[in-house]
């Protein structure tokens, strides 16, 4: 069974962390006054007695907020819809208006490497100052810093403690290394990174995210499981790879003719919708097949044949592991 994809793949497993942002639509404020940044920063207590969700940052701006969290639960997209779709229905209550408030879904990123998670704390308490809406961390009352610098039971709900422990074994000097940590100026590399309007799906040491993509791009490369495009090789990459592999042109690959069985071409339709999640019908306009039904049907028979002929499932294998790893 073929199952089609309207979504990129959310990478989700227990204890993953994430970057999660989202912004007004037409980048309209979503906090009008105090009582919405204390209604969202109620909902994220409720999040977390209910979700088990674990908020190590967050930064709350006009126009959009930022948050760094961890899921024990393996349940990213369950907390943010709670988060996204309750708060927009308290904030139109309150204003007896109606309609959607944030621009679409929520950004994110999965997080790997002790520094990496460093660096997005300090970008996320720091985006005030870059903003302009605050001369001084201490003084913009809407993030997380303040319990970085507080041993105060009020901000305990704030899951600290992996970080202040990353920056300093010695529990007296963690706060010391926060601060001078927090003082120093984001490197550009993250701040381009984060204000591009795409957000790559992984953030990490190359070895994370090869691991990463193993485990939730590649999969089985024999099952019909549409994956992200986020982390897919292009259409383009998949023709050229599969030609060098067959040591054809790419004339050879476009050459098909009733009852004439093209293995390279259906190899490559095959792998497009395997790694890629592409549709039929933009698989059959990019391959030249005036009917998506056909295309359909040479993806079937490329599992039927696949599971009698082990030397074509080798090859495809081969062919599978490369673009993964040129996606690397």
């Amino acid at each position: 069974m073929l199952l089609e994809m309207s979504r990129p793949l959310r990478i989700e497993y227990p204890e993953a962390w994430y970057h999660v942002m989202n912004r007004g639509r037409r980048n309209e404020h979503i906090f009008l006054g105090s009582k919405d940044y204390v209604s969202f920063l109620d909902l994220l207590h409720e999040t977390i007695a209910t979700w088990n969700l674990r908020v190590a940052a967050y930064c709350l701006m006009p126009t959009h907020y930022h948050l760094l969290v961890q899921t024990p639960g393996a349940n990213l997209s369950r907390c943010m819809r709670h988060i996204d779709g309750v708060y927009t229905q308290r904030f139109n209550r309150a204003r007896e208006t109606d309609g959607s408030l944030f621009r679409g879904r929520y950004k994110s990123i999965v997080v790997g490497g002790d520094s990496y998670l460093l660096q997005l704390v300090r970008y996320i308490h720091r985006n005030p100052l870059r903003a302009g809406l605050s001369d001084s961390l201490e003084k913009y009352p809407w993030t997380s810093h303040r319990a970085y610098l507080s041993d105060a039971e009020s901000w305990n709900w704030i899951h600290k403690e992996p970080l202040l422990t990353m920056l300093s074994p010695n529990g007296r000097g963690r706060i010391t290394a926060y601060r001078r940590f927090v003082g120093l100026e984001d490197p550009d590399t993250i701040i381009d990174l984060l204000e591009r309007k795409k957000w790559p799906a992984i953030l990490g040491p190359q070895r994370f995210i090869n691991k990463t993509r193993e485990k939730f791009f590649s999969g089985n490369v024999h099952e019909e499981i549409p994956q992200s495009r986020e982390l897919a090789p292009t259409l383009d990459t998949i023709r050229i790879t599969v030609c060098a592999s067959y040591r054809i042109s790419e004339g050879d690959l476009e050459r098909s003719r009733r009852g004439t069985w093209n293995e390279a071409r259906n190899v490559a339709i095959y792998l497009t919708r395997r790694l890629r999640g592409e549709t039929l019908s933009r698989i059959g306009e990019y391959y030249q097949m005036s009917r998506y039904s056909s295309v359909s049907s040479v993806i079937q028979r490329m599992k039927r044949l696949m599971d009698t002929d082990q030397a074509l499932k080798k090859k495809v294998g081969r062919i599978a592991s490369q673009l993964i790893k040129s996606q690397a």
